[in-house]
């Protein structure tokens, strides 16, 4: 039976890696999969999946208008499973299409992305994902300063200096944002 799965970490939790091994196992098989990423993520370049280990792949672009439902339907041979990295940066109608494709097109879909940003607040693709998903999974790491797991994101300065101001969406990695837990995002010991 087809799910819409949500699986959620901070950063550096394996989302991306995760992404990249489903769709080598589902490949493995001979099962062909598509793999979504947000255009919003220009880390590496626009449409692949990156991984922090230096494994990456293609990846069809979301774009604030993309049709994600009609991409899936129109697609041949029909994929055994949709695969999509950053979720967090999805907007409702896209999560709703990916629900969509669940149940009219019985396929599972497989979203990967953040809870909450550096202010803890919820992505709007992450919000939705917590209401309409049929399974919810966290994937966890440890904070950056400590050694309790790590639930939030940190955002840093050029010199590694907490920042709790500014836009929701600042694409970045290491550079930008540590994985902490609560109290070192709080009082992070730097």
């Amino acid at each position: 039976m087809a799910q819409l799965f949500f699986k959620y970490g901070a950063m550096n939790s394996g989302k991306s890696i995760e992404i990249l091994k489903v769709a080598h196992n589902y490949e493995e098989q001979n099962k062909p999969v598509l793999i979504f990423t947000s255009a919003v993520d220009t880390r590496d370049e626009v449409g692949y999946v990156s991984s922090r280990i230096g494994l990456r792949r293609k990846a069809l672009c979301i774009f604030d208008k993309t049709n994600i439902y009609d991409m899936v339907k129109k697609y041949d041979p029909k994929p055994y499973c949709v695969l999509v990295d950053e979720v967090q940066f999805l907007k409702k109608d896209h999560v709703l299409q990916l629900a969509e494709i669940v149940d009219k097109l019985k396929i599972p879909v497989m979203g990967f992305g953040l809870k909450n940003d550096f202010q803890n607040e919820l992505f709007e693709g992450s919000k939705y994902m917590l209401i309409y998903a049929d399974k919810i999974e966290e994937m966890k790491t440890i904070c950056w300063f400590c050694q309790k797991k790590a639930t939030m994101n940190l955002r840093v300065d050029g010199q590694g200096k907490p920042v709790y101001t500014g836009d929701q969406i600042q694409i970045g990695g290491n550079d930008s944002y540590y994985p902490v837990c609560r109290k070192c995002h709080d009082s992070p010991s730097l």
